[in-house]
Order: structure tokens, then C-alpha cells, then sequence
């Protein structure tokens, strides 16, 4: 486990707002409570409520990861009737303590989905 610091900072804070996300125009998730994750270089990140899914989209794929930075991610499908994606979210169920806030989320890769929709 290695801890975010000056040469890869990690900041997760609140997403003002309400964001919705799509997949070929069904709506798969939609939340009030999201939180941005910003790594590095990387670009920021929203992570999403798994309370905010719509689960009827989301299969448990067979992929997973590691990240040095958050730990163990595990990864789903989306289907929807007009599109799937195979592995198009991740999750960190038990995320390292520098991102805890991120536990019970859900991460979706931008190109795998419609452009996310903000209020």
C-alpha cells in the first residue's frame, strides 16, 4: 500500500450537484451524492453511490485490479437493451483508508458510456 503524498496526491471530495449516466440512452445511474476523485495527473474521477444504480444494468464481471494507491477493485458489465460494455465500472470495496470515502461506490470509464449529464 503506498500513501498519497506530494509526487501523487489523491483528493476525494463532494460533487455539487446532480449528475445522471447513460447507457445508449437508458439511464443507469442517477445521484445527488457523487464524489470526485482527483489522482495525480490523472482526470478526475466521479464515483457514484451504489444506492444510486439501477442494477437491473450491472453484471459482475470476472475482471479485477490493483492499485496501489486505493487497493482492490472489481469490475461489471453494463447492458442495457440497446448496448453492452463489458467492464465499464469498477469498484473499491475496501479501498485503502487515504480514499475510504470511496468505499460503496461505483466508477464508470467516459468512453464505455454516454456523456455524463450534470444539473
Amino acid at each position: 500500500m503506498r500513501e498519497p503524498g506530494p509526487d501523487h496526491p489523491i483528493t476525494v471530495a463532494p460533487h455539487p450537484g446532480k449528475l445522471r449516466l447513460r447507457l445508449a440512452g437508458t439511464l443507469i445511474a442517477e445521484t445527488e451524492s457523487a464524489l470526485v476523485l482527483t489522482e495525480a495527473n490523472y482526470p478526475p474521477v466521479f464515483y457514484i453511490p451504489r444506492a444510486d444504480a439501477r442494477w437491473a444494468h450491472f453484471t459482475p464481471s470476472v475482471r479485477h485490479s490493483h492499485c496501489p494507491y486505493k487497493g482492490d477493485a472489481r469490475y461489471f458489465t453494463l447492458t442495457t437493451p440497446d448496448a453492452t460494455r463489458p467492464d465499464a465500472v469498477w469498484s473499491y470495496e475496501a479501498p485503502y483508508p487515504a480514499v475510504a470515502a470511496i468505499a460503496g461506490h461505483l466508477a464508470f470509464y467516459p468512453d464505455k458510456i454516454d456523456p455524463i449529464e450534470q444539473d
